[in-house]
């Protein structure tokens, strides 16, 4: 694609897995593009233990968390994050990139505020409805602030916002909707319900949906990823009802399998929903156990149409809700076949092109 020197890219962020995951789909197309890649993160950060397995070189600079509480530790973190910054420059003076690509957390901070202070080009992708703490600082020194929501590009000054939709991998297309009944034990005859509740489970949702199944075992079959710990070993030989911890490799299959999907409201999971084309029932966190974003995930997808919505104070509803959601599934399909952002990856890649001065 570059007709002389091959452009360098750096990718940043981390702090969680999903943050770095998106990192990771965005590589074979960069690769595919004639990007050289390199990505910069913490040295304990889960970044640097996923992005060494892809063969990506990895450097390591400081950096703090970020609070919006008053603590001790803000002070420490402000002097790791002043650190990062010095450390940022110093490998991104021996990278010499064109362009940063940033999926934001706090890892992200002090190698986007060097790549201000060097004059390289900053795209940034925001995960959440509403910018997290580490955008927000980020948002001055950003060319390009992409976005998973439509409703997002408002909250970005100075007309920075570009709705992209967010990158999703590409193996999760390569899936067998037959090696996953065969995972779960499970047959042709009756409709698969794939319940999940994010890496630890969420007993809420765990014990509603257990509460339904007598009910719900009538005409479903469900597959249960219930988080660590949380397996019920008296339903361990409950015909059509298959609980797992979690699952890693095996979950695109698993997804294939499934006609409509229980989940939490975050970003990067109901993304991979949309890209699929999964009708889903989502039950966010309360306000009481985060900032509120997953509330304000989904209601978009309700107001796209492309899910429902219980919340947790109605959770008791849950069977209700599932079976109206299987009867109406097809008009979510319907609605979600016609979004443009399903899948980010080339409208990403054309603003990271646009920042370096490819058109």
């Amino acid at each position: 694609m570059f007709s002389d020197i091959m452009k360098k890219i750096v990718l940043t962020g981390g702090g969680t897995a999903g943050h770095v995951t998106q990192n990771i789909a965005l590589i074979p197309e960069l690769q595919k593009n004639g990007w050289d890649i390199s990505y910069v993160g913490t040295e304990n950060g889960i970044e640097h233990e996923l992005i060494e397995r892809e063969g990506i070189p990895y450097y390591s600079v400081r950096s703090g968390k970020l609070r919006r509480y008053l603590s001790k530790e803000n002070i420490k973190d402000a002097f790791r994050v002043i650190g990062g910054i010095s450390d940022a420059k110093k490998v991104l003076k021996e990278i010499k990139p064109d362009v940063i690509f940033s999926k934001g957390g706090f890892v992200a901070v002090p190698v986007i505020i060097a790549a201000g202070k060097l004059k390289i080009p900053v795209v940034a992708h925001e995960s959440d409805l509403t910018p997290g703490l580490a955008n927000k600082i980020a948002m001055p020194y950003a060319k390009t602030v992409c976005t998973t929501f439509p409703e997002t590009v408002k909250y970005v000054k100075g007309g920075k916002g570009v709705y992209t939709g967010s990158p999703i991998r590409k193996e999760l297309f390569d899936s067998s909707k037959e090696k996953g009944l065969e995972l779960c034990g499970f047959d042709n005859k009756k409709p698969v319900i794939l319940s999940m509740g994010g890496s630890l489970g969420s007993v809420k949702i765990n014990n509603a949906l257990r509460a339904a199944l007598p009910s719900l075992l009538k005409d479903f079959q469900i597959v249960h990823l219930c988080g660590k710990g949380n397996v019920d070993e008296t339903l361990l030989n409950t015909n059509g009802y298959k609980q797992f911890e979690y699952l890693n490799e095996e979950l695109k299959d698993v997804f294939a399998a499934a006609e409509i999907i229980i989940s939490r409201a975050g970003s990067n999971s109901i993304s991979e929903f949309l890209a699929l084309k999964k009708p889903c029932l989502l039950i966010p966190l309360s306000t009481n156990a985060s900032r509120g974003d997953q509330i304000l995930n989904a209601e978009s997808f309700e107001k796209q149409g492309f899910a429902k919505v219980l919340s947790e104070e109605n959770i008791e509803k849950i069977e209700i809700e599932i079976r109206e959601l299987y009867k109406e599934r097809e008009k979510y399909i319907e609605a979600m076949e016609k979004c443009e952002a399903a899948n980010g990856i080339d409208a990403i890649i054309r603003e990271i092109n646009k920042a370096a001065g490819i058109e």
